[in-house]
């Protein structure tokens, strides 16, 4: 050591004590010892990340939180197991696949086989694990990959059936029809909060169309929407009961509009402007010819703005107005147009004034990849967005439209296609999560964030409002909704282990996967003779991540005692955008399962970006190479730059590779330099 060299190669040092460590078996040796001494129990979850691509400074930053801290609980006398894991399933999976081999629709899927691609799926799931591997172990974290676990494990999903049957005991899970955010890109609906995590700034047309009264000519409702795409599928407006409206004479045109007092701005924006706008500009442009409340406007009958529908099963309730709160006065004309497969509200609107029966079809005339079927023949096979421009020119050949903008907004789009989301009704499996969100909102109370500002604002307000979780998928690489039924639904079963599936079909399997349970029928009890069949769907995948505390030890079908003395963990962490994804899921499930949180302590780092402040793209080239990083400076470096910066307080760092070079020069080498004098 009184030889130390006067300049020290970091990179090259922290790579000799990697090498070091894996042939020496430092890490296991460690671990061995702390059970020896029985030390006592620390726990940790490491959320499982995508291995279909590589680590990036987000993960980095994750992992050399986690590695801090549970290298802190070892050395203050306790024992942490440290297991890596990875997410196997879903759409970042199954969106690959089909880029790769050019599937645009489901039925290529079917053609194919649901088998064959499947197993395309589960070859490239760990496609990049040994690069995570080479990647965390030089950034000198410990973790165990040799034990590690996968959401794809037989045992991982049979434990993932066993929490959908604890909550289906419960009377927690229900079928039903609602308009979900949907993915026309992955043709699967999505969850709320999966529809929160990727909203960009778009422009989208808004019109103003005319819908004709049917008992006084001349006279039309003019309603506002930035989906003109919905409109052949119109059924009904929605006015609200107390909101003041007006017939006005339009002086220029001729027309009479019906619209809300507060909203005339919409249909005339020159009244905004008070000095042009005087008494004699307002004779000139409008009269006001009649006022009513909202509530004498119901019942009304109109016009349809297409045909499509004018004549189907039901239509005889179609075309009228209908009131509701949720109607607004701060946009459009304050007549909302209906469009129930297409809206929440919508679906709830129509649905209460009895437009609509519940269980019975919708006017929905676009598929699962969001084009247009042939019930509306002029943009039949066009995406609903590519369309607008078609039907906004229908619009105003039929004499309907009233007016025509652009509107700048932030609107949601698929946070693994990146292509906007629309709204459609679609049969979907629900945890009832409204019926516990009392519970949630206290166990998270029990929780420590770092920082706590996170846990109660953002997190706070989002369990606050949390609505029941649409948990299915209609993909086909995932875990398999273990429920069989009657084709009339009057007979259901939940299965939640491989031993109850073989002891009701007489079949025994060892792979869960969709190809394979699918072709298992259940005799019916009820009815002799006939046979249960598997629902269609798979889990989403948070539900499989959110179920990670237990699946990842075979709970309860092994490893109980030790998983039940561990629960809640001790200690988790993970970036800020895992407040609406996996925290929320954890804490849902932990909750329904056993009215706990599922951890105490939480650690949220905020996202690291390229130093423009921009989102680090691959495309874009705006971000060094974490690895050529590594190499040059050194794995400490980088770390003591990430962890010695307001990312860890969950707020943004503009990443610049100066930063870690500084770390070497003000931290690192004086450090050295004054080691090497004392030494000496």
């Amino acid at each position: 050591m009184s030889n130390l060299p006067p300049a020290i190669d970091f990179a090259k040092t922290e790579e000799e004590i990697c090498s070091k460590w894996a042939e020496e078996g430092t890490f296991k040796k460690q671990d061995a010892l702390s059970l020896e001494r029985g030390d006592k129990e620390y726990t940790f979850y490491d959320g499982p990340p995508f291995a279909t691509g590589l680590p990036h400074y987000g993960h980095i930053l994750a992992g050399t939180i986690k590695d801090v801290v549970t290298r802190y609980a070892c050395q203050t006398g306790h024992h942490v197991q440290r297991r890596a894991g990875w997410d196997c399933h879903g759409l970042p999976v199954e969106y690959e696949i089909d880029q790769k081999l050019n599937i645009t629709h489901r039925d290529q899927v079917l053609a194919m086989g649901v088998d064959k691609y499947n197993e395309t799926c589960r070859g490239i799931v760990t496609r990049y694990t040994k690069e995570w591997e080479r990647t965390v172990n030089r950034l000198g974290r410990w973790i165990d990959f040799e034990n590690d676990y996968k959401t794809m494990d037989p045992t991982f999903m049979e434990s993932v059936w066993w929490v959908f049957k604890e909550l289906f005991n419960k009377d927690l899970v229900y079928q039903g029809y609602k308009v979900m955010p949907f993915s026309t890109a992955c043709g699967t609906p999505l969850s709320n909060f999966e529809a929160g995590l990727n909203y960009k700034d778009v422009r989208d047309p808004a019109v103003v169309v005319s819908f004709p009264l049917r008992d006084e000519e001349g006279v039309s409702f003019v309603a506002w929407t930035t989906t003109p795409w919905t409109l052949p599928s119109n059924i009904a407006l929605c006015v609200h009961p107390t909101m003041e409206y007006v017939k006005v004479l339009d002086k220029k045109s001729g027309a009479r509009y019906i619209l809300a007092k507060a909203r005339l701005p919409q249909i005339y924006p020159e009244m905004t402007k008070k000095k042009k706008w005087t008494p004699q500009k307002a004779a000139e442009t409008l009269e006001v010819e009649a006022t009513f409340q909202g509530s004498e406007l119901v019942g009304k009958k109109y016009e349809p703005i297409f045909g499509y529908f004018a004549n189907s099963e039901g239509s005889e309730e179609y075309f009228r107005i209908l009131s509701d709160t949720y109607v607004t006065d701060d946009a459009g004309t304050g007549i909302v147009h209906q469009a129930p497969a297409f809206g929440e509200d919508d679906y709830r609107v129509c649905l209460s004034h009895k437009v609509i029966q519940k269980g019975k079809d919708l006017p929905c005339p676009v598929d699962s990849n969001g084009m247009f079927t042939d019930q509306v023949p002029e943009v039949k096979g066009l995406h609903v967005k590519k369309a607008d421009e078609t039907l906004i020119k229908l619009i105003k050949d039929s004499g309907r439209l009233v007016q025509k903008a652009n509107l700048d907004h932030s609107y949601p789009f698929c946070w693994r296609s990146d292509t906007p989301l629309i709204y459609k009704a679609v049969p979907s499996w629900f945890i009832k999560v409204e019926e516990i969100r009392d519970r949630i909102v206290e166990n998270n109370k029990k929780t420590y964030w770092v920082p706590n500002a996170v846990k109660e604002g953002r997190f706070h307000s989002w369990l606050t409002d949390a609505r029941d979780w649409a948990v299915s998928r209609n993909r086909f690489w995932g875990t398999p909704i273990p429920i069989w039924c009657s084709e009339s639904m009057d007979e259901v079963v939940c299965i939640g282990s491989v031993d109850e599936l073989a002891e009701l079909s007489g079949v025994r399997v060892t792979d869960l996967h969709k190809d394979v349970v699918d072709e298992i029928t259940i005799p019916s009890k009820k009815n002799p003779g006939t046979v249960l069949r598997r629902v269609d769907e798979v889990f989403d995948c948070w539900f499989e991540s959110g179920s990670m505390p237990y699946a990842q030890k075979h709970y309860p079908f092994e490893n109980k005692e030790e998983f039940e003395n561990g629960f809640p963990a001790d200690f988790i962490a993970e970036g800020l955008d895992q407040t609406r994804g996996w925290f929320y899921t954890l804490m849902v499930l932990s909750t329904a399962l056993f009215d706990k949180p599922a951890f105490k302590n939480l650690i949220v780092n905020g996202l690291v970006l390229a130093g423009d402040g921009k989102k680090m793209s691959k495309r874009l080239k705006n971000y060094p190479d974490p690895n050529l990083v590594i190499s040059k400076y050194g794995a400490d470096a980088l770390r003591m730059y990430l962890i010695n910066s307001p990312v860890v307080r969950a707020e943004s760092l503009k990443f610049q590779e100066s930063g870690v070079l500084g770390v070497v020069k003000e931290v690192f080498l004086p450090l050295y330099n004054a080691f090497r004098f004392f030494v000496q």
